[in-house]
């Protein structure tokens, strides 16, 4: 019988482990000004990641500003990519060679995993298209099936990964964390450990909420804290998890 795992260490409020800069399109500060922002507010970690798509050709040019920072004494600066589940096969919207590299000293430290649209069966649905084929019989059990399938098979298809905001999906299919199954819960922490990924815990969609993130602890699941940041004002401000949970 295998013996249970130790719980996990809360998210570490001095790290941030998901923001962005000007390379993605929706964000207003420089890699520069997120790392100014990190030392003011006393972070020891900061992981600068902006997003990809299959057909994305400039993240070599991003990890080379990166690694041209200044050096900080006790702040260590990480990086990532974050790309979107594309369907219940775990399939990523991501390049292949950055995927392949990922985790290698040219490559990129993680592979952020988002649940943008729901995973569906050969290719995302965007939330209205989900909520009306719910409207039209599709069940929310099938519809949950298909995210959790989406997530494990990512997290077995893509080394060094770290779910960005998981479960962050259900409030805009009408759905609720509270309709995700201890079983599908476990099922997802089962699939980080056996990956070695990591799991954020997310300021600015409040997620997951604390019966997740309780049981996602107890398992073992490592967690780290993510403002998801694409302001240099918001990098490692943690109103919701300082406060001990999410609202």
């Amino acid at each position: 019988m295998t013996p249970p795992r130790a719980a996990s260490a809360g998210p570490s409020l001095v790290e941030d482990h998901h923001v962005h800069s000007t390379f993605s399109d929706d964000a207003v500060s420089t890699p520069e000004e997120n790392l100014a922002a990190a030392v003011e507010r006393g972070l020891r970690v900061i992981r600068m990641v902006d997003h990809v798509r299959a057909s994305t050709t400039d993240v070599p040019q991003r990890l080379a500003a990166l690694r041209a920072l200044p050096r900080v004494e006790g702040l260590t600066v990480l990086t990532g990519v974050e790309a979107k589940i594309l369907d219940v096969s775990g399939a990523v919207d991501a390049p292949a060679d950055v995927l392949a590299a990922a985790g290698s000293p040219r490559g990129v430290d993680r592979v952020l995993l988002a649940d943008h649209q729901l995973p569906g069966p050969a290719g995302p649905w965007s939330p209205r298209r989900t909520r009306e084929a719910m409207e039209l019989g599709l069940a929310a059990d099938d519809v949950l099936a298909m995210l959790v399938d989406g997530t494990v098979a990512a997290l077995r298809r893509v080394p060094h990964a770290q779910l960005a905001h998981p479960l962050s999906l259900l409030p805009k299919l009408g759905l609720a964390e509270d309709d995700v199954s201890d079983e599908h819960l476990d099922a997802i922490a089962a699939a980080v450990l056996a990956a070695g990924a990591l799991v954020e815990a997310n300021e600015k969609w409040h997620c997951p909420g604390p019966r997740v993130l309780d049981r996602w602890r107890a398992a073992g699941v490592p967690l780290v804290a993510s403002t998801d940041a694409h302001d240099a004002a918001d990098v490692g401000v943690y109103r919701r998890l300082r406060g001990g949970g999410q609202a």
